[in-house]
């Protein structure tokens, strides 16, 4: 199977602190692809373009014509765990999972509509839509789970923040006080998907709407929605509401999912100066700017 990974991918996985064992992984691509299609008997049809930031995946079919996806990860994107966190899940607000027989980083997952997301919908009813996806994910984790908890993610890249160009700096200690504040005590104990948004959640024939993409956790509710707060970064700072209307989003979806609006406020502030700072670090000053623009409003 000769194909050339998606550019996207290839950028993305050069943009990472310690890249030398995704561009390995990156090499062996083609034949790690075509490995695990034929241990699960499905043809590929296609490469998804332009495909995500993290993975690659293949359209596939069963002998029978049932469509599905395979989808190939680094190792550094935790596949492990995210076939754990979908097969808890078991299709339930999330892509189902067709075969677990294997372990050899691959998923092989019911086929959705990858070119219809949320972002397809007006930004109000995205949200609607994808708050009543994201409550179906928080579940209690299952007994032994091997997940990371908030504040170990939150840690490491903590780590990584307090590095950050001068230009960011008094963010980054509001950004590590609050996270410190946040994560004191112990808290709720329920399963994240780690990086939902609207672009993560895809139309699907079984339900409406399902998620894909976790990078699962576990901790507090607050942190998951985060990411979803500052979603069309660009309508968002271009529009005149500016700083209220940032503030009116973090309210709205706090109170539709009844949260604390103080707690779900800080996760965005946080969760907004870490993605600036590694946007930074990769030489992405445009979308550094934006993300500390916003943080600065909250």
């Amino acid at each position: 199977m000769a194909f050339e990974p998606p550019q996207r991918l290839v950028r993305a996985l050069g943009e990472l602190p310690d890249p030398a064992q995704d561009v390995d992984w990156l090499g062996r691509l083609p034949r790690l692809a075509e490995e695990a299609a034929a241990r699960r008997g499905v043809l590929v049809r296609r490469v998804q373009a332009p495909g995500g930031r993290s993975s690659l995946v293949l359209l596939v079919d069963y002998p029978d014509g049932t469509p599905a996806a395979l989808k190939l990860a680094p190792p550094s994107a935790g596949p492990d765990r995210e076939l754990a966190a979908l097969a808890h899940w078991g299709g339930f607000g999330a892509v189902r999972l067709l075969d677990t027989r294997h372990d050899d980083g691959a998923l092989l997952l019911e086929r959705l509509q990858p070119e219809v997301s949320l972002r397809s919908l007006p930004d109000a009813k995205a949200l609607l839509e994808a708050a009543g996806t994201v409550r179906r994910l928080w579940v209690a984790p299952a007994p032994g789970h091997a997940f990371e908890s908030v504040a170990e993610r939150t840690a490491r890249q903590a780590v990584a923040m307090a590095e950050a160009e001068e230009v960011a700096q008094p963010l980054v200690r509001v950004a590590l006080a609050i996270r410190d504040e946040l994560t004191a005590l112990p808290g709720e104990e329920f399963l994240l998907h780690g990086n939902f948004r609207q672009g993560k959640v895809l139309a699907g024939t079984r339900a409406p709407w399902l998620t894909v993409g976790p990078e699962p956790l576990v901790g507090e509710r607050a942190y998951d929605l985060a990411r979803l707060v500052r979603d069309r970064l660009e309508d968002q700072v271009a529009s005149s509401a500016g700083a209220s209307g940032a503030r009116r989003r973090v309210n709205r979806l706090a109170d539709s999912l009844e949260l604390d609006r103080d707690r779900l406020r800080g996760w965005t502030l946080f969760r907004a100066v870490e993605s600036g700072t590694r946007a930074l670090a990769a030489g992405r000053r445009r979308d550094a700017e934006l993300l500390l623009e916003f943080a600065g409003w909250l």
